[in-house]
């Protein structure tokens, strides 16, 4: 069990294996299925289904051999056609092939446990086998090429500006949730609820929502509510927040500090990696001598 799941941390070369497989398993299983053959192989993963795949070694191995559903790639997502794949490597045109025989041999045998056997096999391969196999690979590269030259010359600046944007738009979300992560697991306190959701939280015990109400009516009159309390009647939940805002405040900066000892610098919020301007000296007035 210690061996297997090193074997498939995040990030490893295994993971990413498992991952191509899955790649192939859904591309044997549109041939096993041609009413959709035509759907499938137009259909390529998009940079979030795939990060999730490879972040996910153990999910991509538990797959099944239905034909899968792949989300729409960022071209298709602004109107145009998908964009040609890659061809299969030696490698992966190797396990393509040797695959079948092995669920065959054993029904039972886990997707894992194929990619550490033809792993194994790959090594002592033999040489016509790869050389056949180099061929077809160098072919399809070409045809490849060829076809995705095309494919980016039909492609206008303004789509690949969205493209590019959508691409980042990605990229921020990952780091976000990433970091969002990272804070977690480094134990950050959590700020305190404030007097408003407090109202909101009492409201959900002293008057919840009916059977035929929606929770958006049930909110928007919950709001209407607040708005309609005295100063006084606020009071009370101001009091309860601004008491433990006070706490969490002392609690966040000794988080942070802590954090800045071990070199989390990036779990801290910016301000407090600042330091104070220094406060600059007043510029005096030259005296203004009496006129003689």
């Amino acid at each position: 069990m210690i061996y297997t799941t090193t074997l498939l941390s995040r990030g490893s070369i295994f993971g990413s294996l498992i991952s191509k497989v899955r790649q192939v398993v859904a591309k044997n299983a549109d041939t096993a299925h041609p009413n959709h053959t035509q759907i499938n192989n137009n259909v390529t993963p998009s940079p979030i289904s795939m990060s999730n795949t490879t972040s996910r070694p153990l999910a991509a191995a538990s797959i099944s051999h239905s034909s899968v559903q792949h989300a729409k790639t960022l071209e298709e997502q602004i109107g145009l056609p998908p964009r040609p794949k890659k061809p299969l490597t030696p490698y992966f045109r190797f396990m393509r092939e040797m695959r079948p025989k092995l669920v065959a041999k054993d029904p039972k045998i886990t997707t894992v446990e194929i990619v550490q056997e033809l792993s194994r096999r790959w090594v002592d391969v033999d040489a016509q086998l790869k050389e056949r196999l180099q061929a077809e690979y160098k072919k399809d590269q070409e045809s490849y090429v060829e076809l995705r030259s095309k494919y980016d010359a039909k492609i206008t600046d303004e789509q690949r500006a969205e493209i590019k944007q959508m691409k980042q738009e990605i990229s921020d979300a990952k780091e976000r949730k990433q970091l969002r992560k990272r804070v977690k697991e480094l134990g950050r306190p959590k700020k305190p609820a404030s007097a408003f959701l407090r109202f909101i939280a009492s409201e959900r015990m002293n008057t919840p929502q009916g059977e035929q109400q929606t929770y958006r009516d049930w909110h928007q009159k919950a709001t209407a509510k607040w708005t309609r309390l005295s100063d006084d009647e606020k009071a009370v939940y101001l009091q309860e927040s601004r008491k433990e805002l006070d706490q969490y405040k002392k609690t966040i900066s000794i988080w942070e500090e802590k954090m800045i000892r071990l070199g989390h610098i990036d779990v801290v919020r910016h301000g407090n990696l600042i330091d104070p301007p220094e406060p600059k000296p007043r510029k005096t007035q030259p005296s203004k001598g009496k006129l003689v």
